[in-house]
């Protein structure tokens, strides 16, 4: 059949219900549609309640997120800022915003984050040459916790700060504890393809009491308190609406099925799909970690099919399923051409062999048949 003959199947599409309905009409009644509101402070009470956060601050993005999280650890022009090559551009973009420099570090094989050796071989390096990291943006991809224990102390032991990058990884754990608390700083994303979503959205947790109102103040414009608007400081119009907000309030009450469903899914494709040799599930939960499986995500075996991740995924098209390429490595892009680089084989291997499979929280085990049908079709002999 043709593609056209299915449904398509998304890759991780907003799984909406009816309690966000409850806080819009609510604030399109009371006439809350600015950026302030109640549901903008009950979203970020939300969010502290079930991270263990002391402080949020919803914000646009994640993207705006990681900018002013580096603001408020000191990064500046000339710095340079430790980053895994193994990750969106969205984590390193803001690096540059602030006129400094991404030194990127390798994956390790077992969760795919941050390598703890290629990590303490950076930072070595970088004193070497009279360069101390002003910051560490540690990164959970894919909703897999990183090697936590491990980086945690490299960055403890060198005193440089970290900035958590969970915005992929609301709901997942590492020692019972919830990711994004991890860090000085910790940022989330509430994208459209996010575990839950406000459309367009993000946050950033601390706490700091004086970070977090340092955070509201700069994503509001830096205006002075003046009757008058005086400006002393660059600002960033980088606040959440009451609106978004408010789809954010319905989603957090459903957050704990979304993570459930998504690790149902990523299950369900393990077993169900066992017996092809070719696929290599991952990555893998480290000790004491605990993943939300934001993405169900592949390798495939050279020794078992010479199927490319591109022809598997065009394969998929075929039948109207969408799918994606693992991450382009970030020391492998233009953009980043003269930034320094620790390692790199592992991240290019799994980009190499890898693939992102549909893995939304509303999927039914009709479409997990489909997609499960038309990888046997290309990767079964």
């Amino acid at each position: 059949m043709l593609s056209q003959d299915y449904d398509r199947i998304f890759l991780s599409p907003p799984h909406l219900g009816r309690h966000e309905l409850n806080y819009v009409h609510k604030a399109i009644e009371d006439n809350w549609v600015a950026p302030a509101g109640p549901n903008l402070s009950g979203f970020e009470q939300d969010i502290c309640h079930y991270t263990g956060a002391a402080h949020c601050i919803a914000l646009s993005s994640g993207t705006a997120a990681i900018h002013l999280g580096l603001i408020l650890l000191g990064v500046g022009s000339g710095d340079e800022v430790l980053c895994p090559s193994f990750t969106f551009v969205a984590t390193a973009n803001p690096i540059l915003y602030q006129g400094a420099t991404p030194v990127f570090v390798d994956s390790e094989a077992i969760t795919w984050n941050m390598c703890p050796v290629r990590l303490r071989e950076a930072i070595e390096d970088r004193l070497r040459l009279g360069k101390k990291p002003k910051a560490l943006i540690l990164v959970h991809l894919y909703g897999m916790p990183a090697q936590l224990q491990q980086l945690q102390a490299i960055a403890e032991f060198y005193d440089i700060p970290i900035l958590e990058d969970a915005a992929e990884a609301l709901g997942a754990r590492y020692d019972g504890r919830r990711l994004g608390t991890f860090g000085m700083v910790g940022v989330f994303s509430f994208n459209g393809n996010k575990i839950i979503t406000t459309s367009g959205g993000g946050a950033l947790v601390t706490n700091k009491a004086e970070w977090a109102e340092q955070t509201r103040f700069l994503a509001t414009q830096a205006k002075d308190p003046a009757p008058y608007y005086q400006h002393s400081a660059v600002g960033y119009n980088y606040r959440l609406s009451n609106i978004l907000a408010g789809i954010g309030r319905g989603q957090m009450e459903l957050i704990d099925s979304r993570v459930k469903a998504r690790r149902e899914i990523y299950a369900w494709y393990q077993k169900n799909l066992q017996d092809v040799a070719a696929l290599q599930f991952g990555p893998t939960e480290p000790a004491l970690g605990f993943s939300n499986r934001w993405l169900s995500t592949i390798t495939l075996d050279p020794a078992h099919t010479t199927a490319t991740p591109e022809q598997v995924r065009q394969h998929l098209e075929t039948h109207n399923i969408e799918s994606r390429p693992l991450w382009k490595p970030l020391h492998q892009q233009p953009l980043f051409a003269q930034a320094p680089s620790y390692g790199g084989e592992v991240s290019a291997d799994l980009f190499a062999r890898g693939l992102c499979l549909p893995s939304g929280s509303a999927m039914t085990e009709t479409e997990l048949r489909r997609v499960a049908g038309a990888l046997r079709e290309i990767l079964l002999p």
